[in-house]
């Protein structure tokens, strides 16, 4: 039996998932006006004055306002965004609204006010760790054709991976199958990424044997989830292997990839090998050298691996990085010691010579 059988146990939820939330979610009636307004809105209103407009109204439970901001600030090109419904908390208070807020997104202008909403109230719950709820909302999504698709399903995906919770996002897999979904390679990578981070090499080749399976492209992140595995199970030399392979494919290396080479040698006790990496990789992208040396340079500092350090941080110098406070007061002092040693060493010399 393969590893995927074990995983796609029963679901939890009925079959018939898709149609057991009641009629009482879906209004078709159109979002009123609910002015007049204790302020007038501006000439030119960005996305945070939105943002915060629609919190001061979610707080309240007026939805009706809520309703009415989320259509016109689409209308003024001012999308939604992560902090739009930031007026949800974790708490059975402030979600006790939710069937009220689903009511009122689901009478949204059809299209993107709609569908954008939808995916970013998912989003939000999911980040407050209420799965079940976000599910709730697919639900919805599904049963009245609100353009579910797989970006819809990610946070929850997200979710579940980064808490371990293996089954329930397989599970969640199932889910989107049955509502006429594919998941594409960022679902598996979610999978992937969780499975390689507890070295559970494994169930990690089945996710890649299943990625390709069914004809997906790898991307950055299914390559950035293998170097993870790789270094964290101490195979170092396959996540260089991997390295390579991912950059003669020409994909786009992430700054965490690197941190994960980084931190494999490191746990190795390979200091001198970590400062061969990042200055072999010099030069090709000046963010990615920031971000590579300074995490470098903070390891090496917290490893009591001064001269390492001081090496790396001579470069960084060299080439006008900057410096935290940490690393500034680290490096002051070091070459503070090293001009002292150098004069010593000079007046000593001088003396014998004498």
């Amino acid at each position: 039996m393969s590893i995927l059988r074990k995983l796609h146990i029963k679901s939890p939820y009925p079959q018939n998932f898709f149609k057991i939330f009641p009629p009482r979610f879906f209004v078709a009636a159109p979002i009123p006006n609910p002015g007049p307004f204790d302020e007038p809105f501006p000439d030119e209103p960005t996305a945070a004055y939105y943002d915060e407009q629609v919190y001061k109204a979610g707080r309240n439970g007026d939805m009706v306002t809520v309703g009415y901001l989320l259509n016109k600030r689409v209308r003024d090109g001012c999308f939604n965004t992560i902090k739009t419904f930031n007026f949800l908390n974790n708490t059975e208070s402030s979600l006790s609204i939710l069937d009220s807020l689903i009511q009122t997104l689901s009478r949204l202008d059809k299209g993107l006010p709609r569908k954008q909403a939808f995916d970013l109230l998912i989003a939000r719950l999911c980040k407050l760790e209420r799965t079940d709820e976000a599910l709730r909302v697919i639900e919805t999504m599904a049963e009245r054709g609100y353009g579910l698709n797989v970006a819809s399903f990610h946070p929850i995906v997200s979710s579940l991976t980064r808490k371990k919770k293996m089954e329930e996002a397989w599970r969640v897999v199932d889910r989107m199958r049955d509502a006429g979904v594919s998941p594409d390679v960022t679902t598996y990578n979610y999978l992937l990424t969780a499975y390689c981070f507890e070295m559970k090499l494994t169930e990690a080749s089945a996710v890649v044997k299943k990625i390709e399976e069914e004809g997906l492209a790898v991307d950055s992140r299914t390559y950035d989830a293998l170097i993870l595995g790789a270094c964290r199970a101490g195979k170092v030399e396959g996540a260089l292997v991997l390295l390579r392979s991912m950059m003669d494919a020409g994909f786009h290396v992430m700054y965490s990839t690197h941190s994960h080479v980084i931190n494999g040698m490191l746990r190795l006790g390979y200091y001198d090998q970590a400062v061969r990496f990042v200055m072999a990789c010099r030069g090709r992208d000046p963010m990615l050298d920031k971000e590579s040396f300074g995490v470098l340079a903070n390891k090496l500092v917290s490893l009591g691996r001064p001269v390492e350090a001081m090496v790396v941080l001579d470069e960084m110098r060299k080439r006008g990085m900057t410096f935290g406070k940490k690393l500034t007061e680290f490096y002051e002092q070091n070459v503070q010691n090293r001009s002292k040693s150098c004069i010593d060493s000079t007046g000593t010399s001088f003396m014998q010579s004498m």
